[in-house]
């Protein structure tokens, strides 16, 4: 059987960063966010040519190991067959190892990029299965759904793989992130969270989860109860000291903040008068940045755009 043709022209795909959790929502939440990393990819004769620029220019892999490239060859082996070579160009601007869905992106980018230059790629891998299969890559769909879909997505795992519900946030809400220059790896994060919590706790989160679907799609004024956490946050807070301090200093101030994924980042939740006076708070020990909200997620863009 012969296996799939592919385009001739370079494809170019856009991915946005992503915030897990957003407080209550443990691996369940996702919002999309207006900070990108690019790709260009080329279907070549033979070999495989990696180029980045950007956030970890100086230590990623530039070869098969390289997190795009190996999500573009599972997608290959999904649509049929691999190419003959490849040539993959990265400007990476999302941040490595801060809570803001780098891998996702990279996860994202190359199945995007696979299915976009699979001539029939988008019949022969729909939208359901690339979450599937960015979903296995990442080893949890909160972020990759996020980055697939943009907007505010509710991600679950059943019998059937990873699914995904996407809502589009409030209008008014405003990201603002607050980005240390210290990384946290997702497995030292992880590793903190007790087996076991409290039932008061798990009840106060899974209302509290409840409530933010509504305050973050409907009612922003109730953002501050809505992220409360009992989960995960106090537990990881001796990993990212300066972090959970952030978020107790915004939230005393009556902000919606979290701890944006496993960290470090800090991710608040303001309106356009509030979030230029955010940027305040950042101190020394973080850049603070006022985003959007990205609500188209990844996709294809024309290459001189």
């Amino acid at each position: 059987m012969a296996g799939p043709a592919f385009r001739a022209a370079a494809v170019r795909v856009r991915v946005p960063a992503t915030s897990a959790n957003l407080g209550p929502g443990f691996d369940a939440f996702g919002l999309a966010l207006g900070l990108y990393d690019d790709i260009v990819v080329r279907v070549a004769d033979s070999g495989l040519s990696v180029d980045i620029a950007g956030e970890g220019a100086d230590e990623l892999a530039r070869d098969e190991r390289h997190l795009v490239v190996r999500a573009m060859r599972a997608a290959f082996d999904r649509l049929g067959g691999q190419p003959r070579g490849l040539e993959v160009v990265c400007a990476n601007r999302i941040p490595h190892g801060r809570g803001l869905g780098s891998s996702s992106a990279a996860i994202c980018a190359g199945i995007v990029a696979a299915r976009a230059v699979t001539i029939g790629g988008p019949a022969a891998l729909d939208d359901a299965a690339m979450l599937a299969l960015a979903s296995e890559l990442e080893g949890h769909p909160d972020n990759v759904a996020a980055c697939l879909a943009g907007g505010f997505t509710i991600a679950w795992t059943d019998e059937d793989g990873a699914r995904a519900v996407r809502l589009d946030p409030a209008a008014e809400v405003v990201p603002v992130v607050f980005i240390p220059s210290t990384e946290v790896l997702t497995e030292t994060a992880r590793g903190l969270l007790p087996k076991t919590v409290p039932l008061a706790d798990a009840a106060t989160n899974a209302g509290r989860s409840a409530l933010l679907v509504e305050a973050l799609t409907r009612r922003p004024e109730l953002l501050l109860p809505a992220t409360e956490d009992r989960l995960h946050q106090d537990y990881r807070a001796s990993a990212m000291p300066d972090s959970a301090a952030l978020v107790a200093a915004l939230r005393s101030e009556g902000v919606p903040a979290t701890i944006s994924g496993a960290g470090p980042t800090v991710l608040a939740l303001s309106d356009e008068a509030g979030a230029e006076k955010l940027l305040s708070f950042a101190g020394e020990s973080f850049a603070a940045h006022r985003l959007r909200l990205d609500r188209d997620g990844a996709g294809v863009l024309p290459l001189d755009g």
